[in-house]
This record gives structure tokens, sequence and C-alpha cells, in this order.
């Protein structure tokens, strides 16, 4: 175990009733085969142009459009799986319940892999691929609090023609469109309550004592939040990335994959996989 691993383990079994603040980004889903927006992989989803297509603005203009952009993003990692990873922050987490400790997993991301893996204690900041949303504020299905299940919507004869608008899936209650549960580039982490961004705040803010970043590039509003916070009151900070895409001070960086650094942690510290 290489000195700054020994570092996290160190830290984790020091933060015994305080709080873990675990914060991941699309490098942790890289080995379940599921491509990052800004790596360095071949199907790295930021090479696109996603800036202009992951937009309210886009599905305004063209709701069947930004529908099936998505919908081939969402088929190509469907029956995607957790990786080590994903179970070893799940396993940190009981870990650190157990003892009497306090935990938060905030995930960027908008895949299933955490809940699947057993995570409970966490955030979906950016949203879910597993919900749709009306589009119309204070609709029963829409901001501030409402959505539906992905599975309860029939995708059936949108499928056939993706290109027809009169075929875009529309809300049961209202009769508006519905759109992907999801942040989109053009909009806040306030336009819904399923985001909690006031639990991040609070964690960021007040009650982290340990801090550790997994597979994030850094390059969003929650990730400057949460390193903000962590400074400001002096809380270690630690980033497991094989290719650490930040150089400040104060990070600790592990520089391995998720699914192999994270094991060993768990393995150090005695939390059962």
């Amino acid at each position: 175990m290489d000195a700054p691993l020994q570092e996290l383990v160190s830290a984790v079994q020091r933060t015994k009733t305080a709080q873990i603040l675990v914060v991941t980004g699309a490098g942790i889903s890289l080995a379940s085969g599921i491509p990052t927006f800004r790596g360095n992989d071949p199907g790295a989803i930021w090479k696109k142009d996603v800036t202009q297509l992951g937009t309210h603005r886009f599905f305004k203009e063209d709701p069947a459009g930004s529908w099936e952009w998505y919908l081939s993003r969402f088929d190509k990692v469907a029956g995607a799986l957790p990786n080590p990873g994903h179970r070893a922050i799940a396993a940190l987490e009981r870990f650190q319940l157990a003892r009497g400790g306090q935990f938060l997993l905030v995930t960027q991301n908008i895949d299933t892999l955490h809940e699947q893996a057993g995570s409970k204690a966490m955030v979906k900041v950016h949203g879910t691929s597993d919900r749709y949303r009306c589009d119309r504020k204070g609709c029963k299905n829409g901001p501030p609090g409402g959505s539906v299940l992905a599975s309860s919507v029939d995708l059936t004869a949108f499928r056939a023609d993706p290109h027809n608008s009169k075929l875009v899936p529309r809300c049961s209650e209202c009769g508006g469109y519905l759109r992907m549960h999801i942040l989109w580039f053009d909009e806040y982490y306030t336009e819904h309550d399923d985001y909690q961004f006031h639990r991040v705040r609070l964690a960021a803010e007040r009650d982290s004592r340990l801090v550790i970043f997994v597979g994030t590039s850094f390059s969003v509003g929650v990730t400057a939040l949460v390193l903000d916070g962590a400074r400001d009151r002096k809380v270690p900070i630690f980033n497991v990335d094989p290719t650490p895409r930040i150089d400040e001070p104060g990070i600790t960086h592990v520089v391995a994959p998720s699914e192999t650094a994270l094991v060993e942690l768990c393995e150090a510290v005695g939390a059962p996989l």
C-alpha cells in the first residue's frame, strides 16, 4: 500500500463519530462500461457537443431530438452492473454507521449503480436516469418535487418513430411533455427538490470531517462547493483517481483506479464488502 492510500486509511480510522463525505463522478462507473464525460477514455461523452444537447433550451427547441439523444445514451449502458468501487463505497457506509459515525455519498452520476451496490445515505445531485418528470412547473409530476418512474412510461410508439414530435412522451396528469429527470447545463441545483442541494451544502460547509473525491473532473459547481467548504474548515481532502485532473494544494491524491484503491481501503479498515 502506497503512502497516500495509507494516509486515507488512517484518516478513515480517525473519523469515528463524525461524517465522512464521499463525492463521486463518472470515473467510478468507467469500470462498469459507462463512458465518462471529460475523461481520456475513447467513449468520453464530453468529446461530443453535450453542452448544447444537454440543455433545457435544446429540449424546448426539439423535444424529440432531446429524447432520442438521451435514450441512445441510456440504451448503451443498459444492463451495466456495479463494480468493486461502487460496492466498496457501500461497504464503507455500513462500516461508518456501525461504529456510530455519519456518512453521505454525493454522486454526480445519473446511473443507478450506487443504489444497486447498496448505498443508502446518498444524494444524486444531478438527477437520475430511472425517473422522468413533467416539464411544466406546478404539475404534480413536475418541479418542485414531482417525477415518475421511467418504467411506468410506454416508449414503444416514440422508439418506432423517434423523429416525430407528436410521439414524445406526455405527462399523464397535465398532458405536457415529459423530460429526463436530470440537471441540464443551463439549469440550477435548486431546480428540483430531489437534487437535495441543501443537504449537500450542509455536509460541505458544516458536517463533514473527511472528504473523499472519487473519479471526478472537478468541473462542476458541487465539487467547488465541497472543496471550498473543506478548505475553510481544514478538513482532510483525498482524491482517488488514476489520472487526477486537479493540481491544487491541500489535496492528497491516491493515484489508482477506484475499483482497486477503495477495495484496499475497506480491507485495511475492516469494512467487509
